[in-house]
């Protein structure tokens, strides 16, 4: 493996797993939440970027980890409000995560993991910088049946400490409106609780995983019992899922309906483990607390 594919397929799989995404190097703490604002430049930048033939560019590839067992491709239309988000992490390497939106007074809110659009340091201590963040609702093999829709901001709790922590592992993203039109209006949204809920908990996890099986074209799922753990430091759900990276941010629903493609949000995919053959053999993702709560309560300001 070439040092550009090992570097690419790093981030590919980290986007699920650890990866980062900042939109500009100093992001702004306002009280409770940190805000990253994205420049007008620098969102027509990520629409020129983010090309239907870029956004295809991992299918084939034979350094993607192996296909899920586990979870399956999803049949059927995209659930409302799902979709993938993609990102240029430094130095020109290109990564995706999975997020869904969700209700807001604004109408342009999307919700996904806070390793998603928070980078961290770099072995130097320099904040890792991310650009060309976008988001793709109903994403399906290069179509983008809603439209591609540049992020004007995100946030996350400032209780998150980064991508080497598992708590707070939330973050919220503000769309721009395309053609006039807001992405809660055109793709639809899932319902989200913080409400404190009894394990284990029937769940339908939803992602692209940048795998062999599709290469981050398809949406995946996992219908798995998720069941809450608790220590010192962190409360998690966690299930034997084996979605590959590429679904970080990928919505948790609970009393998910078939028919309609709808359920209810309570965890967004975060961390898995990962064999040296680059198989996933669990996903976790942070239990909502009170921080993320109003985290979300303040999305719409964004």
């Amino acid at each position: 493996m070439d040092l550009k594919h090992a570097v690419r397929r790093i981030v590919a799989l980290s986007a699920a797993f650890g990866a980062a995404t900042v939109a500009v190097a100093a992001p702004a703490t306002a009280d409770d939440r940190v805000v990253t604002v994205v420049s007008e430049a620098d969102r027509a930048a990520a629409l020129a970027h983010w090309t239907p033939e870029r956004m295809r560019q991992w299918v084939g590839d034979e350094d993607l980890p192996p296909a899920e067992k586990i979870g399956r491709v999803w049949e059927g239309p995209v659930p409302p409000g799902v979709g993938r988000l993609f990102f240029t992490a430094e130095s020109g390497v290109d990564g995706s995560c999975t997020a869904t939106v969700v209700p807001s007074s604004s109408k342009d809110v999307a919700f996904t993991a806070g390793h998603c659009v928070n980078g961290g340091l770099d072995r130097f201590d320099r904040p890792i910088k991310i650009v060309n963040v976008v988001f793709v609702p109903g994403y399906d093999h290069g179509a983008a049946p809603h439209g591609v829709f540049p992020a004007r901001s995100f946030a996350w709790s400032s209780t998150y400490s980064g991508p080497t922590s598992g708590s707070d592992d939330d973050a919220v993203i503000a769309l721009d409106p395309v053609g006039g039109h807001h992405v809660e209006d055109v793709a639809g949204t899932q319902d989200i609780s913080f409400a404190e809920l009894p394990s284990p908990v029937d769940t339908t996890i939803l992602g692209y995983p940048v795998s062999r099986a599709a290469g981050g074209e398809a949406l995946f799922s996992c219908v798995r019992p998720a069941t809450r753990e608790a220590n010192s430091v962190t409360t998690t759900w966690n299930t034997d899922c084996d979605l590959a990276g590429g679904s970080s941010g990928g919505p948790w629903l609970r009393n998910f309906d078939p028919a309609s493609g709808k359920g209810t949000l309570f965890s967004v995919t975060s961390r898995g483990t990962m064999t040296e053959d680059g198989v996933t053999t669990d996903l976790s993702g942070a239990a909502f607390t009170e921080p993320v709560r109003k985290l979300y309560e303040r999305a719409g300001e964004l």
